[in-house]
């Protein structure tokens, strides 16, 4: 059976994004369980009084299956190699990243790889990223996984999309990652030596 996970940022008891998570759960479930009832995780999601930053992790399938909270420190992430993949496909934010994982493996000694399908420039194994060239920030138009921060700053136009190839990503300067836990400009460095091809 498939599972599903959204993961949720949860600062000082307020829950970040939610609409775009009830979006994205509710948009898999029916793709995969045509006109099944819509969900809203409000229901779900228990109050909690706790300073600093909480990841909860919903896991799903047609029914909320659980829901965990953790403490959350961001991973430091300065490198990305890059591999490439034309099979991957992560368009549903499934609980099995083993695939991913894989890739993973392939970082040799950067923090993290940046995903190459069919010569487009996609995402991390963990994030959705975006470019700088100088004036504006764009973020590819084909990611592996159309995630939820991803969406609000699009509909903010805080970025912009648009197709990436791998000859045009030396082109840009700088790069961010950013994905439900973390924010917008939170991990960003020059393009030039930390991306390694």
């Amino acid at each position: 059976m498939y599972q599903f996970i959204e993961t949720i940022r949860r600062e000082n008891g307020a829950i970040h994004n939610l609409a775009y998570h009830n979006k994205r759960l509710n948009r898999t479930r029916n793709w995969f369980w045509k006109n099944c009832t819509i969900l809203d995780l409000t229901d779900y999601i228990r109050p909690i009084q706790s300073e600093g930053v909480i990841k909860c992790r919903v896991v799903y399938d047609k029914e909320i299956r659980e829901i965990t909270y953790a403490p959350y420190s961001i991973r430091s992430i300065d490198t990305l190699r890059v591999v490439r993949s034309d099979e991957i496909d992560y368009t549903y934010k499934s609980l099995d990243r083993e695939y991913l994982n894989q890739l993973y493996a392939l970082r040799e000694t950067a923090d993290d790889i940046l995903i190459v399908k069919n010569e487009l420039v996609t995402d991390t194994s963990i994030a959705n990223i975006a470019l700088y060239n100088g004036s504006e920030w764009h973020t590819p138009k084909s990611p592996l996984l159309k995630g939820t921060q991803r969406a609000f700053l699009l509909d903010q136009q805080i970025i912009k999309e648009e197709e990436i190839t791998l000859k045009q990503l030396f082109t840009y300067s700088r790069i961010t990652l950013f994905n439900a836990m973390i924010t917008f400009r939170k991990i960003e460095f020059p393009v030039g030596d930390h991306i390694i091809v």
